[in-house]
């Protein structure tokens, strides 16, 4: 299959299982109900895999690597070429100091569940920002990467245009008026479900780090499920520190640097992290999280 890692058997069939179930929900429409939440989180883990496609490309065939970006665009909910401009050239090298675009602390420091389920559309527009200025830079500078970056963006309307006419015509057009629901559940929630709770994960694994330290700079959630099921996106520090790094080698290299690591800042489970923070915190303080180190609106000697 020309992957350049054997672990990636597991990506392409995560992948392969999201596209099975959106056919499976556009022909039998009473599978949405219980298929649409399990199409939702394989959307994430098809963000989890574009991110970790643009680090480190899966196949060793270009052309394929490029496919492969422009079906994740269908999933992840956004050209997946703009991690380019928003993640490799932006968060990787400011890390949630001054100049990041995902800043977690852009108009208050404050973890909290308000805090939390705004971030998205905060982030969001700031980042437009950065995508913006790297289209034009490409546009004037390296016209093969804007070919490609205009028809990663012409496929991404165009793909769920075409799902919403197939939608209609298999359903809506015999009169059972499924076709918005069918096109709506199994493409285009799971879609916003996956951009947004990927911007999320930034900012959960961030907030109240210690973003001047070399270790500290991240939150890391070592559960093995939760790993297994987004390709080791719970071992940030490592990533940070080794972008390049195949996902599948994370867990050992957390391992290596973990005694570094403030212990507050290595979570065994982000399910009791969110419901710990966002739900109990506000009514017991104690078992909230605290800025380690230096706030990151501070110079680090500051």
């Amino acid at each position: 299959m020309f992957l350049r890692n054997q672990a990636d058997y597991r990506t392409i069939l995560w992948v392969g299982l999201a596209v099975a179930l959106v056919a499976i929900q556009y022909t039998w429409p009473s599978t949405v109900w219980f298929l649409s939440p399990i199409s939702c989180y394989l959307a994430v883990a098809c963000g989890v895999i574009s991110h970790n496609h643009n680090h480190q490309p899966t196949f060793s065939i270009k052309r394929l690597n490029y496919g492969f970006g422009h079906l994740l665009t269908f999933f992840y909910g956004y050209p997946t070429l703009m991690w380019i401009p928003t993640h490799n050239l932006n968060h990787h090298l400011f890390t949630n100091r001054p100049g990041d675009a995902t800043i977690t602390w852009r108009h208050t420091n404050l973890n909290n569940l308000w805090v939390v389920l705004t971030y998205p559309f905060v982030s969001g527009f700031y980042q437009s920002e950065a995508v913006k200025t790297y289209i034009k830079r490409t546009k004037l500078k390296n016209r093969k990467m804007y070919a490609r970056i205009l028809f990663q963006y012409t496929f991404w309307v165009g793909s769920y245009g075409f799902m919403l006419w197939l939608a209609w015509f298999l359903h809506h057009a015999e009169g059972n008026r499924t076709g918005l629901y069918v096109w709506f559940f199994s493409v285009i929630l799971p879609a916003i479900s996956s951009a947004t709770v990927i911007m999320m994960f930034n900012y959960i694994q961030h907030v109240h780090a210690d973003a001047w330290s070399d270790h500290d700079h991240s939150r890391n959630f070592t559960s093995r499920s939760f790993n297994f099921l987004f390709f080791n996106n719970g071992y940030h520090t490592a990533h940070h520190q080794r972008p390049g790094l195949h996902w599948s080698l994370l867990r050992e290299a957390h391992e290596q640097i973990a005694p570094r690591i403030d212990p507050a800042l290595n979570e065994p489970s982000l399910w009791w992290f969110v419901i710990r923070q966002y739900f109990l915190a506000p009514f017991i303080p104690r078992l909230g999280t605290q800025q380690i180190g230096a706030a990151p609106s501070q110079s680090r000697t500051s």
